[in-house]
C-alpha cells in the first residue's frame, strides 16, 4: 500500500501541474497580458477577455476536482501509514480506539467537525480501493468533488460488481449500456444525484419493496439551531407518509388564504404544521404560543431588566432575542436555570469546590463557560456532556472550575484510551487540546464581549450594580 500511496499522489500532483500550466498558459492569452500590435486587428478585445475568463473558470473548476482528488490520495495514504505505524490490532477496543484518534487528527489538521473528517477518511477508502474509475475521473477533471462523493453515496450497499456497472454507465462512454445525453461532469449535482439514483433503484440487486422495510426502522426527526431566533425541524419518514403531509399542510394553508390574510403561503404553512404538532390551533399566526423551557438561559443582567435588548443565550441552539429570553425567565417550568452574567466584562463568577463530586451550581456554571464539548469541533450539546477532571482526582487534581472541562462520551473516552490530552483551562476559558502526534489545538472558547451598559449608567469600582449582581446570582 505504501507504493500505491506514493504512486497515487505523484499522479495527482503531476495532474495539478499541468491544469496549473494550462490556466496560466490561458491567463497569459489574455488582451491585458498580449502584445497590442500582435494581435489581430477585427478581434473584439472585450470578447476575448470574456471567453478567456470562462476558459480560466472551466480550468480551475478541473484544479479544484484535480486538488480533491489529491486530498482523497492523501487521506488514503495517511490512514494506511497511521495504521502501519501502530501495528496489529490486538482487539476490537482497540480498533475502535485507533480509528477514533486517527479520525480526531485528521478532524484536527483540516479544522472540520468529526464527523466530516470520518466522512471523507470513509469517501478516500471507498475511492480508492473500490471506485477507482471514478477516482481517475475527478483527478482529471472530468466530474467534480460534488459528483464523486455522489457516486460513493449511492454505490453505498452494493456488492462490487453491482458498484461497477454504475460507476461504468455514468463514466465509462465506451461501456455497453453507457449513460445518453450530457456526460456525468456537464451536469449540475443535484441533477446528476437523480440520474444516478433512478439508475440505482432500477438495476440494485435488492428489490425496492425489501429495502424499504428495512430503511422504515431509520425514520427519525431531527431539529438544527439556525440565525435570528430561529431553528429548523425534519422529519424523515417513508415517502408517502411525507408526501401526504406536505400536500395536507399544503391544502390547509391554501384555505386559509384570503383577502384579509397577511400571511404568504410559505408562512401559513410553517404556522399549519407548527399548531398541529404543539396543539395550539390558531395561536401562531401572531406572537405564537406560550412556550415552557427546560433549559440553561445565560442572560445579560441589562437585558433581563429590560433596559436593553442584548441577546440571550440558549442552551444548545445559541443567541436568542432579549424578549424571547425574557419570557423564558417568567414563564420558565421548575427545572429552568437562569444565569447571570458580570455586567463588567460578560464572564461568570469562579465557583470553584474542594470535593470530588461537583455541586448542581458547579456543573451549570461549566456548562456556561465550555457551552458544548470542548474538543475541537464537537458539537455535542451541553446536556449530553459530563464533567471531567483535567487533572485526575486521583492524581492531585481539584474539582476547581479551573481543573474541569466538558467531554461528550465519545472524547471521554478518546482522552482515556488514546494519546489524546486536554491542556490547561482557566476562570473563563475552556482547556485546549494535544493530540498524539504533539500538535496543539486551542480551545474553540465562547467569543464574550462586555455586556452592553444602558445609556448613561457607566461602571464605576464601588458600582452598587455588583451588589444587585450577587444578590440576583445568590437568589
Amino acid at each position: 500500500m505504501g507504493t500505491e500511496g506514493k504512486a497515487g499522489l505523484a499522479a495527482a500532483v503531476t495532474s495539478l501541474a499541468g491544469l496549473a500550466d494550462e490556466l496560466a498558459a490561458v491567463l497569459a492569452c489574455s488582451p491585458e497580458s498580449s502584445d497590442r500590435t500582435s494581435r489581430d486587428a477585427d478581434a473584439d478585445p472585450l470578447q476575448e477577455l470574456a471567453d478567456s475568463c470562462l476558459d480560466g473558470l472551466g480550468i480551475v473548476a478541473r484544479i479544484e476536482a484535480a486538488t480533491a482528488a489529491a486530498k482523497v490520495q492523501l487521506l488514503a495514504t495517511y490512514a494506511n501509514a497511521a495504521d502501519a505505524l501502530e501495528g496489529p490490532v490486538n482487539s476490537a477496543y482497540e480498533a475502535t480506539a485507533r480509528e477514533m484518534s486517527t479520525v480526531a487528527e485528521v478532524a484536527c489538521a483540516l479544522t472540520i467537525g468529526e464527523r466530516a473528517a470520518s466522512a471523507l477518511l470513509g469517501e478516500a477508502h471507498t475511492l480508492t480501493t473500490s471506485l477507482p474509475a471514478a477516482l481517475d475521473a475527478l483527478q482529471a477533471g472530468k466530474i467534480s468533488w460534488q459528483h464523486a462523493r455522489i457516486v460513493v453515496d449511492e454505490t453505498m450497499g452494493l456488492d462490487k460488481t453491482a458498484a461497477a456497472a454504475l460507476v461504468a454507465h455514468f463514466l465509462d462512454p465506451e461501456a455497453p449500456n453507457a449513460a445518453r445525453g450530457a456526460s456525468a461532469g456537464e451536469l449540475v449535482p443535484a441533477r446528476f444525484r437523480r440520474k444516478v439514483r433512478a439508475w440505482r433503484e432500477r438495476h440494485h440487486p435488492e428489490s425496492l419493496e425489501t429495502r424499504h422495510v428495512k430503511s422504515v426502522e431509520d425514520r427519525r426527526m431531527e431539529y438544527s439551531p439556525d440565525r435570528d431566533g430561529m431553528a429548523w425541524v425534519s422529519l424523515h419518514l417513508a415517502a408517502d407518509k411525507a408526501c401526504a403531509i406536505w400536500n395536507k399542510t399544503s391544502a390547509l394553508a391554501r384555505g386559509l388564504q384570503g383577502p384579509d390574510e397577511t400571511r404568504t403561503l410559505t408562512q401559513i404553512k410553517a404556522d399549519v404544521a407548527a399548531e398541529r404538532l404543539l396543539g395550539e390551533t390558531g395561536q401562531l399566526a401572531g406572537a405564537g404560543p406560550s412556550l415552557k423551557a427546560d433549559v440553561l438561559v445565560t442572560v445579560p443582567v441589562f437585558s433581563l431588566f429590560g433596559t436593553t435588548d442584548e441577546p440571550a443565550d440558549l442552551d444548545n441552539y445559541g443567541p436568542i432575542p432579549a424578549s424571547m429570553a425574557r419570557k423564558l425567565v417568567a414563564e420558565g417550568a421548575g427545572s429552568f436555570y437562569r444565569v447571570l452574567v458580570d455586567p463588567r466584562d460578560g464572564a461568570p463568577l469562579e465557583l470553584g469546590r474542594t470535593n470530588y463530586r461537583l455541586t448542581e451550581s458547579l456543573k451549570r456554571w461549566l456548562r456556561m463557560r465550555d457551552g458544548k464539548c470542548t474538543f475541537p469541533g464537537c458539537s455535542n450539546p451541553s446536556l449530553d456532556n459530563e464533567a471531567d477532571h483535567l487533572k485526575a482526582w486521583e492524581h492531585g487534581g481539584s474539582t476547581g472550575i479551573s481543573n474541569l472541562g466538558q467531554l461528550c462520551p465519545k472524547h471521554h473516552r478518546l482522552k482515556h484510551r488514546t494519546g489524546w490530552s486536554p491542556g490547561p483551562a482557566a476562570r473563563n476559558e475552556p482547556p485546549g487540546w494535544i493530540s498524539p502526534t504533539g500538535r496543539q489545538y486551542n480551545a474553540e472558547q465562547a467569543d464574550r464581549e462586555p455586556t452592553v451598559w444602558p445609556p448613561g449608567c457607566l461602571p464605576e469600582e464601588t458600582s452598587p450594580l455588583e451588589a444587585i449582581v450577587d444578590f440576583l446570582i445568590a437568589s
